[in-house]
């Protein structure tokens, strides 16, 4: 079935920590703003109280002043009436999690000069949060026991030069140790260049603050969860040889007590439970049932559409629940009664709640809407909150309530109240060869219909992944400065079938530019595009697609490209995908043609008459600088308008605020000096 769209209509909320009730003026709406970027406010990770009374959830904003990110959390009554904010400190307070009887809410943080993230925990009755960790390596995830007596905890190991810099104090400055390098996956974005250090579970007992280590070795931990009984954890481990060189995750359990041995529960030859975005593996309320996601064939990489599993705990081969679905699946709950399974899929422009029968059987759709959900939790009776997007609201807190959706935060809506938003509208066309494709088009706020408009084909990253009907701040952006955005979702993204994702299996950058192209065609035959006025522009997959599409087609008059590859062969080796590259077009010596296949733009660099504008983030591991400025130096010598732009300390994703600003303008400049004639 398919719930009703929740009401937009403004109402008071009492803000529980002043005790005042807050009416929203009406104001004169004005188009969005680049310094509005910094009232936006970021609204994830909802939790519920284990009486269902409460939900917190994590709260990001960007301080101009200080230039930095800032996170606190907040708590909403389930009836709406009163949001509490429960942290203020400045910087980061994320994964909040109630105690099992609901006395305290754990959370981690970086506090007290920490440079790396621990267990804090605050006294729902009032007081100041008290650090609970001390991991010199920091905290990756936790899970309290069903007691509340113990944590189950997944640390990193102490960085070594870290620990020699701690012993020699604040002296003079000492020359830094040479970085040796012996792994085969030797480089991650953020993380730099790995040494030895992994992540492994650890025990951690609330009264003594002792912690226990669970396990050790050459590999990493992830993702804990524990038996109903608190006997037992289950978590998620990649071994092997070498588990560098494999993508092959596997469930194991291990007794909850110091010098207990895991056992391997799962052998599928793929990834079992490994990929951050699919969720934690979960036991059944018995006990006897273990609820995770199935990736596919390793070859398939993330081309496969992952499936929910359930696997006996006492072994044996699981069953897996939604192969008829053809979707990717995430996030697997159980009911409170443990007859059905909750889990979120992709399906064509939308992120839909499901739910399953335990045994099998047919698949319901509780949320199925022009939205975007993109996290929920359970609490007591399948109580459920959920974060939600729309094209016209960022994500933000709501219920589930009696087969109807309600609002819980508000945290948007009174920034929402000042703004005239530009409407987005789905579209559907076919590409040149035939193949059914789906997108969007936003148009500005004061569009007039029969007017042709300077236009931007955006690109999303990936390249598995889709544009939904979710907020999108730099589209309303752009449409408040008058361009037209014509998003497609090309062969390529999730949402549409495996078949769909796979079609561009070792062969980026012509379907797919294909569909793209078709998108821009389609805005103009609709006579709201201008021919003679159209940009391109991406980041991640996206760049790398920019850079495919004005080496395919001339039309184009601007292009953005960020922190995209366009030369396989200068990526090999340099940045964190090595299996990637062996999986899906082998090695360079014995598969040359694959390299050089999806290296047209590159190759093909001399065919290009766009003025393009490159960004990249300085520290970029994920796709690291070399391959803009690859791209960047082959246009200067052939003489076409162009400029490289590189963020001092960046990774992939750009995270200081003015830097995040700045790339905004400069796309702005950047369209606007060709565009704009």
């Amino acid at each position: 079935m398919s719930l009703l769209r929740r009401s937009t209509a403004a109402f008071a909320v009492l803000a529980g920590l002043l005790g005042a009730t807050v009416a929203l003026a009406a104001t004169e709406r004005k188009p969005i703003a680049l310094d509005d970027l910094f009232q936006m406010r970021d609204v994830s990770d909802p939790r519920l109280s284990p009486d269902g009374a409460w939900v917190a959830y994590a709260v990001r904003t960007l301080d101009a002043k200080r230039d930095k990110a800032d996170s606190n959390l907040y708590m909403t009554r389930w009836d709406g009436t009163q949001t509490v904010q429960l942290t203020f400190t400045p910087g980061r307070e994320t994964m909040p999690r109630f105690s099992p009887d609901g006395t305290y809410l754990a959370f981690l943080a970086s506090r007290d000069d920490d440079d790396v993230d621990q267990i804090w925990l605050l006294r729902r009755s009032g007081g100041e949060a008290e650090k609970l960790t001390d991991f010199k390596g920091g905290v990756e995830d936790y899970v309290w026991s069903p007691d509340g007596s113990r944590l189950a905890v997944i640390a990193d190991d102490p960085d070594p030069e870290a620990e020699d810099k701690t012993k020699e104090g604040c002296g003079e400055e000492k020359t830094p140790k040479p970085i040796v390098i012996d792994r085969y996956y030797f480089k991650e974005d953020i993380s730099g260049y790995l040494g030895k250090q992994r992540s492994h579970l650890y025990l951690f007992d609330l009264k003594t603050r002792a912690a226990t280590q669970l396990t050790t070795g050459q590999h990493d931990e992830r993702y804990p969860d524990w038996s109903p009984d608190g006997g037992t954890i289950v978590f998620v481990t990649k071994r092997g040889a070498d588990p560098d060189r494999t993508d092959n995750w596997d469930l194991y359990l291990i007794d909850a007590k110091a010098g207990a041995k895991e056992r391997q529960l799962t052998t599928f030859d793929g990834s079992d439970g490994g990929d951050e975005s699919w969720g934690r593996p979960r036991f059944s309320p018995d006990g006897r049932s273990i609820a995770y996601i199935q990736g596919g064939p390793q070859k398939l990489i993330y081309y496969a559409v992952q499936q929910l599993a359930v696997i006996p705990v006492a072994g044996g081969s699981p069953r897996l629940l939604t192969t008829s679905l053809d979707r990717p699946i995430v996030f697997p709950r159980w009911s409170a009664d443990g007859r059905s399974l909750y889990f979120l899929f992709e399906d064509d422009r939308r992120s839909v709640l499901g739910r399953v029968p335990a045994g099998g059987g047919r698949i319901e759709r509780l949320i199925d809407a022009d939205e975007a959900v993109m996290d929920y939790d359970l609490g007591p009776g399948d109580r459920l909150a959920f974060l939600s997007s729309t094209t016209t609201e960022p994500y933000e807190v709501y219920a589930l309530d009696r087969g109807r959706t309600r609002p819980l935060s508000r945290q948007n809506e009174a920034l929402l109240a000042r703004l005239s938003l530009g409407a987005t509208e789905g579209i559907t066309f076919r590409s040149k060869d035939g193949t059914d494709v789906r997108g969007f088009v936003v148009k500005p706020p004061d569009y007039r219909s029969g007017r042709r408009y300077p236009t931007i084909l955006r690109i999303h990253g990936g390249p598995v992944g889709q544009y939904a009907w979710e907020f999108d701040f730099d589209w309303q952006l752009f449409a408040a400065h008058g361009y037209v955005v014509v998003a497609a979702n090309p062969r390529g993204s999730s949402g549409r079938g495996g078949d769909f994702t796979k079609a561009i299996y070792a062969d980026w950058g012509y379907k797919d530019v294909q569909d793209v192209l078709a998108a821009v065609d389609h805005v103009v035959a609709a006579g709201i595009a201008d021919p003679d006025r159209l940009g391109v522009g991406g980041w991640s997959y996206g760049g790398m697609m920019t850079n495919y599409t004005i080496a395919t087609d001339t039309r184009f008059k601007a292009a953005t490209s960020g922190a995209g590859i366009s030369n396989a062969l200068a990526g090999w080796g340099t940045d964190m995908y090595i299996r990637e590259y062996v999986q899906e077009l082998g090695t360079p010596w014995e598969n040359l043609d694959a390299y050089m296949h999806v290296s047209f733009p590159f190759l093909h660099a001399n065919t290009i008459v766009t003025p393009t504008l490159f960004l990249c983030g300085e520290k970029d591991f994920n796709v690291p600088l070399l391959n803009s400025e690859q791209m960047y130096e082959a246009l200067r010598y052939l003489g076409i308008d162009t400029e490289l732009i590189i963020y001092p300390g960046q990774f992939h994703g750009i995270r200081v605020p003015s830097y995040q600003k700045d790339r905004l303008q400069r796309y702005l400049d950047w369209y606007g000096r060709y565009l704009k004639k």
